[in-house]
């Protein structure tokens, strides 16, 4: 369980002080709960982000626990450091929108025929309750040739999930290498 404190102050000043001690600032929110200003460290939020098995991720925060998914994080454009991260807080039963990351698996044809695997989209923005909530959508590359690619109306979603991407989006293709 990652841990985290409470911002009291949110101005700059506050938040430049808390990135210098080592800390990320975060924002917690949720359909009919206040916000919340949080602050996590930033080496064992990195930890729990890359050691997390399911989609959801379970933090404490003051004396209160709840299970977030990442929805936007904010990176410097020059040292690619993590400068804020929005968290949505689960609440069973009730539909959200949510981004679900995009997998693939295999080896396409089309890298042997000097093409190169290009992945468009990775994250697909869905609209389900929690508990329905993949932890991410897999697609099987291998049959993929030069100029081939997978759209969206192409992958097998779950009828509980509703996908919020236009059908015709290419999620991933092999385009040919110059």
């Amino acid at each position: 369980m990652l841990e985290g404190i409470i911002r009291d102050s949110i101005g700059k000043k506050a938040a430049k002080a808390l990135r210098r001690d080592g800390y990320l600032i975060a924002n917690i929110y949720g359909k009919g709960i206040e916000n919340i200003n949080a602050a996590f460290k930033k080496n064992e939020f990195m930890k729990a982000v890359r050691s997390k098995e399911h989609f959801f991720l379970d933090v404490k925060v003051g004396d209160n626990e709840y299970k977030v998914a990442i929805q936007e994080y904010q990176k410097d454009p020059i040292t690619n450091d993590l400068l804020h991260v929005d968290l949505k807080i689960a609440i069973p039963g009730v539909e959200s929108n949510f981004m679900i990351p995009v997998k693939t698996e295999g080896v396409a044809k089309g890298i042997k025929d000097r093409g190169v695997l290009m992945l468009s989209k990775r994250r697909l923005k869905v609209k389900c309750i929690p508990e329905n909530v993949p932890d991410s959508f897999v697609l099987d590359v291998r049959p993929l040739g030069v100029n081939d690619a997978i759209l969206v109306r192409d992958m097998n979603i779950p009828e509980n999930i509703k996908m919020m991407e236009a059908d015709r989006i290419s999620v991933v293709g092999i385009v040919k290498a110059k």
